[in-house]
């Protein structure tokens, strides 16, 4: 009987007297099964595909927290690029569809109240006065569209990196009355033109019989800005409050507020619990609203992206599966001496679960490891790689961002972890459920 049971655990290189071991006390399925994975099978194919199906699930888990934590990362700096110009939140004349639109909206006058009213809110860090005027850029034989926006560059620092983004002259060089602008870099790369040289800014607009008739003024370059954006480096100027306020015709939708508030990500319900303190003929639009294109974009690639990258997961725990068949197959005599001696379906159906769950397990939990330590250092991986290879992945000639920005949530992490276990754990059970069936008398009839 003891030769016997000897051969079921399947430890045939020990001495008998290991069975008289203290550990024989611990429940017969966890023992037999860890015993199970740290022997060495003489079949080469069964160890190589548990390797196969232990590093399968290792890389899948890696790769989807790397791959998430770089678009994490890509996502955040896009957020800040779109939000050094654009702000939190900006209060703006009412258009059909909104709530109060059939008041009318505050004059060119009405703004400052409604300005000092929000200074006073909690919530709010800065408020700032601004005007946008759509516009076309001459200088011959360039045509460019120009986004003109009109700022009091005493309060624009308050709510915007507009005084750090330029690149070439100062944000207080926009004097009143002097109508100078300051052009984006891709806007002033087109045009051809630098710091002091002239640009015709066209307004399109209509005189008081119904015809069209453009307003014409001329601006001095003052500088360049660069946000790292092509929507901002590429469309907008900025110039003095003033200056552009006389070629509005005073149409109350070119004139707007912009509000900062301590946190970004909080924007939306920070403007929700001001949107009925303000007047009638006022509505107030978030950055999430504003861009919200470019992050529901990111967002469908990143659920996307998780879903191929858990098909890796997926290919590993179906070699999870083959691997455990593989092995109930070549241990059909080790169960039925098994049940010969009384051990119940259920320890048996244990033996092979605590197998498969051992070598899932260890895998999701390697994989956390290194995709963890990669997305931490992705800063230092990345440089390294370009030496090593001689190569730019982000090539400076062509992209914006030129690094790989890396953000690491742990909630992801461990909904990336706890994901990889169930589907681990799922991976068990048929062939588990397979060896409880097999039968004694069949299995050892020529043994």
């Amino acid at each position: 009987m003891g030769a016997q049971a000897y051969r079921a655990v399947s430890v045939r290189q020990a001495p008998r007297v290991w069975l008289n071991r203290p550990r024989m006390f611990q429940p017969l399925s966890l023992f037999v099964g860890l015993r199970y994975v740290r022997s060495r099978t003489r079949k080469f194919f069964v160890s190589f595909i548990t390797w196969v199906s232990l590093v399968g699930v290792c890389v899948g888990v890696a790769a989807l927290i790397v791959i998430l934590s770089v678009m994490n990362g890509f996502e955040g700096q896009l957020r800040d690029r779109l939000l050094a110009l654009s702000t939190h939140a900006r209060v703006i004349a009412a258009e059909p569809g909104f709530a109060g639109s059939g008041a009318a909206a505050p004059s060119a006058g009405d703004w400052q109240a409604v300005q000092a009213q929000l200074a006073e809110a909690p919530a709010v860090r800065g408020v700032a006065p601004y005007i946008e005027l759509q516009a076309l850029a001459v200088r011959a034989p360039e045509m460019l569209p120009l986004l003109l926006r009109g700022i009091d560059p005493k309060l624009e620092p308050r709510v915007s990196q507009a005084a750090t983004a330029v690149i070439d002259g100062r944000l207080a060089d926009l004097t009143p009355g002097a109508n100078r602008v300051i052009l984006g870099s891709a806007v002033a790369r087109l045009l051809g033109v630098q710091r002091g040289d002239t640009v015709t800014v066209l307004i399109p607009g209509l005189n008081a019989s119904g015809t069209p008739e453009p307003r014409l003024r001329e601006f001095q370059v003052a500088g360049l800005f660069e946000i790292g954006l092509h929507d901002h480096d590429a469309t907008m100027g900025l110039v003095h409050l003033q200056d552009l306020k006389d070629l509005t015709a005073d149409d109350p939708r070119a004139y707007g507020l912009h509000l900062r508030f301590a946190d970004a990500m909080s924007a939306s319900a920070e403007a929700a619990a001001l949107a009925p303190q303000l007047s009638a003929g006022l509505a107030i639009r978030d950055w999430t609203q504003d861009h919200a294109n470019y992050f529901r974009a990111i967002r469908i690639e990143k659920t996307m992206m998780a879903i191929i990258l858990m098909l890796i997961v997926g290919v590993a725990a179906f070699n999870i599966v083959a691997m455990l068949v593989m092995v109930v197959t070549d241990k059909r005599t080790d169960i039925a001496i098994l049940r010969t001696f009384g051990a119940a379906p259920r320890s048996v159906l244990g033996i092979f679960l605590t197998q498969g769950l051992v070598i899932g397990w260890a895998g999701v939990l390697l994989g956390v490891l290194l995709g963890v330590a990669v997305a931490l250092n992705v800063g230092s991986i990345v440089p390294a790689i370009e030496r090593l290879f001689g190569f730019h992945i982000m090539d400076p000639s062509v992209f914006y961002i030129t690094a790989i920005p890396s953000e690491l949530r742990w909630s992801q992490v461990g909904t990336i972890g706890i994901s990889a276990l169930l589907l681990t754990s799922l991976a068990t059970v048929y062939p588990a459920i397979r060896a409880t069936r097999v039968a004694p008398a069949e299995a050892l009839r020529y043994e």
